[in-house]
């Protein structure tokens, strides 16, 4: 399912050139206020979106008092949550002793676990992989003596390490995988390959399977990190922080001008905000794009509740808490694309792109 801009073009250029009208003067409001630079940034945002809801309804001459006001009226409601929350802080407070952190796992069971996972290769794989890894003989060789090449001997190699890795993981864990598809997708990461965790549907998977997600752990690590993409996994307010931040890093490398990077940025923290109220954990993948033309796309991802009516859901002041609403509406406005998939019960993806303007 998908849904573009609810107004024209024309429209929502007025609209952006409001907010770039009015930014500064939001800035010095907020930044008046409030010392800490992430918490300003996030501030203004909120302030923006309320902005870019109501901009349509407000007479021209009155865009910038209506920015003050608005400005204002958000830093108050932030204080006043936070006064709230420091007076009753102390009825979540827990004395109890925290427990010891584990014991490492010692060498003998790091070990026994090798020699397990060994034991669940074919012997063939075993057998090649234990004279490249401890005897030290080259593919070369390897592949003289199976009638095969050099560079099929070093592919089947790359899978065998991908499959021990992953069968070591599993040996660590008191139970086997709870579903067929969790191996299969362990191996995609343990490889490496894109086009497989595509195709496989890794991410989503890892966000809705927790043993996957936890047995994986060792392999995300390993994964390189590539220069046109920043991941970052969402579970709370912080992680937020982390995902506007990596949106604006992208989108400035990209050449995007400073209003424009807000704009993403700002989209980009309403859809994260969105996975913490009602998935609780999630991923924000923020990536640059030079096909068709420059631009910056983001995916939102989590396996939480899904929805049950999308469309409702990108209402102006539809709200299924006790707040705005403006999350999703907000963010379709800010963006040049946007499609919004979910499902009940099988979570919720947005995809949104904004293209750099061309001189």
């Amino acid at each position: 399912m998908s849904s573009g801009p609810s107004v024209d073009g024309s429209a929502q250029n007025a609209g952006l050139e409001a907010v770039e009208r009015v930014l500064p003067v939001v800035r010095r409001v907020v930044g008046a206020r409030v010392s800490d630079p992430h918490l300003a940034e996030d501030l203004v945002q909120e302030t923006l979106l309320r902005i870019m809801t109501a901009w349509d309804r407000i007479e021209a001459s009155m865009v910038e008092p209506y920015a003050i006001a608005t400005a204002r009226n958000v830093v108050a409601t932030m204080w006043r949550d936070r006064d709230r929350e420091a007076r009753n802080r102390h009825r979540a407070l827990d004395l109890s002793t925290p427990e010891a952190p584990e014991d490492q796992v010692v060498l003998g069971e790091e070990q026994a676990a090798i020699c397990e996972a060994l034991g669940r290769l074919g012997e063939q794989e075993r057998t090649r992989l234990l004279a490249h890894e401890v005897s030290g003989q080259d593919t070369r060789s390897l592949a003289a003596e199976a009638g095969s090449s050099a560079g099929a001997v070093a592919a089947q190699l790359h899978r065998t390490r991908a499959r021990l890795r992953v069968e070591y993981l599993l040996t660590m864990e008191p139970g086997p995988p709870p579903t067929e598809d969790c191996r299969p997708v362990l191996l995609a990461l343990s490889g490496g390959s894109r086009r497989r965790q595509r195709d496989l549907g890794v991410g989503r998977h890892l966000l809705g399977c927790d043993f996957c997600a936890r047995v994986a752990e060792p392999l995300l690590g390993r994964a390189e990190a590539r220069e046109d993409e920043l991941r970052v996994p969402v579970q709370g307010d912080a992680d937020i922080v982390k995902a506007r931040q990596a949106a604006r890093e992208v989108a400035a490398k990209l050449g995007f001008a400073k209003t424009q990077t807000t704009l993403v940025a700002t989209a980009v923290s309403e859809v994260a905000r969105n996975i913490v109220r009602f998935a609780g954990r999630g991923e924000v993948l923020v990536e640059t794009l030079s096909e068709p033309r420059a631009g910056v796309r983001v995916v939102a991802r989590d396996a939480g509740p899904g929805m049950t009516n999308p469309q409702e859901a990108l209402a102006d002041g539809f709200s299924t808490y006790n707040g705005l609403g403006l999350g999703l509406p907000g963010a379709r406005r800010l963006m040049d694309e946007f499609v919004l998939v979910s499902e009940p019960g099988r979570g919720t993806t947005v995809t949104m792109t904004k293209w750099l303007e061309e001189d």
